[in-house]
């Protein structure tokens, strides 16, 4: 296995020197820490490209590279289904959600859900979004990006967290969203430069695709696995992994907050659509190359000692001197992106959800302050997390993760329900959000405990599919959502203008609703075809 050498350190060292630069530059150029709205949503000035490649570069972090290509290594590409997926829940952003968010103005996703149903919705969003970021999802970019160094870079695990975390937490304190913004699209090109390089490099060495194909055989390319199948039944993949897709590209702030910063609807909808086809690319660009990592393990000319060692062994093994480099900056486009959206959108809901609650008279330039404090004390909090993360065993670290497939629900339902059934009221909502919490949270003690002896039902309940379980919870919850809501009056219109389609009041201006029509069609297309080539 080949280590970087100098020339691959400078192409990272430029990387990271022209990123820094731009960020800089635009942060001083804009000035976006004289008001909240530039600070929080870059003054809700963003185009359709910027919006687009943020959505997909924000969503594609190392732990997607990683995990993606792992996965696929291990069982093929039946992960790619959650990707072509995201391509239609996308489109669904953009022609339900959108105008919506658009129309009331809001600067958070429970701020939303306040306006919609309670104060009390608003706060349980807020707290259980900050929560799940910390523990989840700037865990799994350190982790990824520990694997990124150590097996890449020859650097300690601890180290290369410690300088990527302060590096851009430095960075998204003092640009906010704007810096975000341009580096995310900075970083698109990078990311699908290197990941394309290495599929090219991964499926040459199988000695092409036909062979590759041949060697690791039709289940591997089969995206429709048996509803048996212990990862991803296609009775999950179609009735759990939307439910999934709808919270984390539809309400989630982490995504969301692109779209909320866009010019106007057109702009919104056309980022949306463009990072659609975009996530038609993951399935090609970051889950063949495990396959190909698995090829070439068959063919001994390659040894894994696990399958998330797939990505890092095949650009140390595979590419020369250089490539290496970029490939290597393409991951740490993947871990910057994600860690400075995570950062920005965890500030936003502290500062509007949390602190300016607490203080409704704070001035604008107070809320930019308690957002650079907020985000900063995101960055000490993933630093102390490092060391503790040590001590967590894989298992417990592995159903942390799982924590969003739980949570995940309850929100979804009541943010469906809530746009297109007017009558669901403040105590539905509740109801719904507590009950999912509640069984959510007992599916996680159980299977931290091993099932903790149940038997019969709860067995069933305790060992499901998370798939299954998802789809099985997000029913309880529209159940629950709905009955509860029947027991209290109905919202009154007043409450609910430009909240629900029965009272959503005149439309926004959209001038190119035919071409955005015709290009969501295209979208559909593209995830039709991706399909029919992966039927196995």
């Amino acid at each position: 296995m080949n280590r970087l050498d100098m020339l691959d350190w400078s192409v990272i060292v430029a990387y990271f020197a022209l990123t820094f630069g731009v960020a800089w530059w635009y942060t001083r150029r804009e000035r976006v820490r004289e008001s909240s709205s530039g600070y929080f949503l870059a003054n809700r000035n963003v185009g359709w490209f910027v919006v687009g490649a943020s959505l997909f570069a924000s969503n594609i972090g190392s732990e997607h590279l990683v995990g993606l290509a792992g996965t696929g290594a291990a069982s093929g590409v039946a992960v790619g289904q959650f990707e072509v997926l995201a391509s239609l829940i996308l489109l669904l952003l953009g022609w339900v959600f959108v105008p919506f968010y658009l129309r009331s103005g809001v600067t958070t996703m429970p701020e939303f859900l306040e306006r919609r149903y309670s104060p009390a919705a608003r706060w349980y969003l807020a707290i259980i979004s900050v929560i799940a970021y910390v523990l989840t999802k700037i865990s799994v970019t350190i982790v990824a990006g520990g694997i990124v160094f150590s097996a890449l870079m020859g650097i300690d695990f601890w180290v290369g967290a410690l300088v990527v975390i302060v590096a851009t937490g430095l960075y998204t304190v003092l640009g906010g969203l704007r810096a975000v913004l341009i580096t995310d699209t900075m970083q698109l090109f990078v990311l699908l430069l290197g990941s394309l390089v290495l599929t090219w490099a991964g499926v040459h060495a199988v000695g092409g695709w036909h062979e590759m194909k041949a060697l690791a055989g039709p289940t591997f390319f089969d995206m429709w696995l048996p509803a048996t199948d212990k990862n991803f039944p296609w009775t999950g993949i179609l009735l759990g992994a939307p439910i999934l897709g709808v919270w984390y590209w539809c309400t989630d702030q982490f995504i969301v907050q692109r779209v909320l910063a866009a010019r106007n609807i057109d702009q919104a909808r056309g980022g949306t659509i463009f990072a659609a086809f975009l996530k038609l690319l993951p399935v090609v660009l970051f889950v063949i190359p495990g396959v190909a990592a698995h090829s070439l393990v068959l063919q001994g000319k390659l040894h894994l000692d696990s399958p998330d060692q797939a990505l890092p062994t095949l650009v140390t093994s595979l590419l020369p001197t250089g490539l290496r480099g970029v490939v290597v900056a393409g991951l740490l486009a993947a871990l910057m992106s994600s860690l400075s959206s995570v950062f920005n959108s965890c500030s936003t809901l502290m500062t509007f959800d949390i602190y300016r609650k607490l203080k409704p008279t704070a001035s604008d330039k107070q809320l930019v302050v308690a957002g650079q404090v907020s985000t900063a004390g995101l960055v000490v909090l993933a630093l102390l997390w490092i060391p503790l993360m040590a001590r967590i065993s894989g298992q417990l670290y592995q159903y942390l993760q799982s924590v969003q497939a739980y949570i995940s629900p309850p929100i979804a339902a009541v943010f469906l329900l809530g746009l297109f059934w007017a009558r669901v009221n403040a105590r539905g909502a509740m109801a719904s959000l507590l009950t999912g919490f509640v069984l959510g949270a007992l599916r996680l003690v159980l299977e931290l405990t091993g099932g903790g002896g149940a038997s019969g039902p709860m067995h069933v309940f305790a060992t499901m599919n998370f798939l299954h379980f998802a789809a099985m919870l997000f029913g309880i919850c529209a159940v629950v959502l709905v009955l509860a809501s029947l027991t209290a009056p109905a919202p009154s219109r007043e409450q609910l203008a430009g909240l629900t389609y029965a009272t959503a009041g005149p439309k926004l201006p959209m001038r190119h609703a035919k071409l955005m029509i015709g290009l969501s069609w295209l979208v559909v297309l593209g995830v039709a075809i991706t399909w029919w080539i992966f039927r196995g």
